[in-house]
């Protein structure tokens, strides 16, 4: 049968991921975990920035990298530290349940080096120096065009391209939101006099990596975001502030950022799907954008894995948008009224002053931490039961376990992003046959407190169904039938 000379020059793929930022290469780390044939189109020539961009990881973050064995990697390029702040107000965690009970301090820059050198081990492929310039989708595969001339098909396509992804935009998915009211310069500089460290003028001062300092500034004309910085306009914000600009000079590099917050109205349309800060964007304060877009690509990759492979049915991606879209507007929400806390004027002053004081007190830091850290991320199950467990729906701590090959830790039975049934009752006789093919079942022991963070300790489950991401898709007792409806929910065809 000769082939079909309209497609010859048309190289097929089962995913298309566009953007090989943190989102996209998580994403493909994930769908190749799972066996999946995924191609990532980059218009960078490397995986270089012209800045460091994000400057750390919250403990969620963390744990999610932990779940796939490669934590250590980020952790020995970076600082430990409590990083979290409610508009700058710090939020210290180390009280927190988890194994990571601080934050990360390590620039993006930094971070995507790593992750470039795992997924480069995993053995997906990166087409570099070329855009997404188009794409049509029907019943059963998109056609991707790109800007050297090369098509791509595939059976689905992915955007992790960016606020000004073109993925979302030729998919006519509207990014509804908020224009920007406020603009900041931030720039890494050398200075021939030595600046105060600390925040200040809507940001702050700090050292910055080879005795270069990092500042990020606001500045009050608004007009401004519509120009390119230079190195006048950062010496300018400079005086505002401390009537001084410290002889700056030198600049490694200088940009300007906004409060913009916007959110795709729709994670999915048809066989296109939206992640990162193709799907979601607002003002980095608290440090929470990396992280969502990463969480974003865990939660999204194993159930694009097992629709492309046939184990579940498409309907499967539907949970993605209902888990992910209020994550997503809850940051928003929260970045919104740290902006607001932001101000300088005497009114904002005393209520950032009297936010502080109640940020002191356990419960509201804990509430506010949890937050910003991701650790109290809680997806809903569709059960309403009053004895379903409380640990349905969220992430499963890493307790010390005991098996037949010796003591473990659960994440390290998710390094391979597949489920898992842990029973952890000796005389337990758990009848899931018809899943085994699906899901991996692993009897141990566990003699650790089961605690969350915000809700404390809770009762300790006989067994756990635990999703490829880390959440709790079911715990009970051997006498529970909520097993085989959530077996059924998730890893069904």
């Amino acid at each position: 049968m000769n082939a079909d000379p309209a497609r010859t020059n048309v190289r097929e793929h089962q995913v298309v991921v566009v953007g090989s930022g943190p989102a996209g290469m998580m994403l493909a780390a994930e769908l190749t975990l799972a066996g999946i044939d995924v191609v990532v189109i980059e218009r960078r020539p490397n995986q270089d920035l012209e800045s460091p961009r994000s400057r750390g990881l919250h403990a969620r973050t963390i744990e999610v990298l932990d779940q796939r064995g490669i934590a250590d990697r980020f952790l020995a390029a970076g600082s430990t530290a409590q990083v979290q702040a409610f508009a700058g107000i710090p939020l210290d965690i180390s009280d927190f349940p988890t194994r990571h009970n601080y934050g990360l301090a390590l620039v993006q820059s930094d971070l995507e080096r790593i992750m470039a050198g795992w997924i480069d081990e995993l053995g997906v492929r990166v087409l570099r120096e070329r855009d997404v310039t188009t794409f049509t989708q029907d019943q059963d595969h998109v056609e991707v065009g790109c800007s050297d001339g090369s098509r791509l098909h595939a059976d689905w396509l992915v955007g992790c391209d960016g606020s000004h992804s073109t993925v979302r935009k030729t998919a006519g998915i509207d990014f509804a939101g908020w224009d920007p009211t406020i603009c900041w310069i931030t720039a890494e500089v050398e200075m021939r006099e030595q600046p105060r460290f600390g925040l200040r003028g809507g940001g702050g001062i700090g050292p910055a990596e080879s005795g270069r300092i990092g500042v990020t500034l606001a500045e009050p004309d608004s007009e401004s975001r519509f120009t390119e910085p230079t190195l006048d306009d950062l010496r300018a914000a400079l005086v505002r502030v401390d009537a001084t600009d410290y002889g700056a000079h030198s600049p490694r590099f200088i940009s300007r950022f906004t409060d913009m917050t916007r959110q795709a109205v729709t994670y999915r349309a048809g066989r296109v799907l939206l992640a990162g800060d193709a799907a979601h964007v607002h003002a980095p304060l608290g440090g929470q954008g990396l992280n969502l877009g990463v969480q974003d690509s865990v939660n999204l990759g194993w159930k694009l894995a097992r629709v492309v492979l046939g184990t579940s049915p498409d309907a499967l991606l539907d949970t993605y948008h209902a888990e992910r879209h209020p994550v997503a507007a809850r940051v928003m929400h929260n970045t919104m009224a740290q902006r607001a806390l932001g101000a300088t004027d005497d009114r904002t002053s005393a209520l950032r002053s009297v936010m502080s004081d109640l940020l002191a007190f356990d419960e509201p830091r804990t509430h506010m931490a949890a937050m910003i850290s991701g650790l109290d991320i809680h997806y809903a199950t569709g059960r309403t039961a009053d004895d379903d467990h409380p640990m349905i729906g969220r992430r499963v701590p890493d307790l010390d376990l005991v098996t037949s090959d010796g003591p473990s830790r659960i994440y390290e039975h998710l390094h391979r992003a597949e489920p898992l049934l842990l029973d952890l009752d000796p005389g337990s006789d758990l009848d899931t046959s018809r899943w085994r093919e699906r899901v991996r079942h692993i009897d141990a022991t566990c003699t650790g407190t089961w605690e969350l963070p915000v809700l404390g300790e809770v009762p300790a489950p006989s067994a756990l169904l635990i999703r490829p991401d880390g959440h709790v898709a079911w715990a009970g007792s051997r006498t529970d039938t909520g097993l085989h409806v959530a077996l059924r929910t998730w890893f069904d065809a």
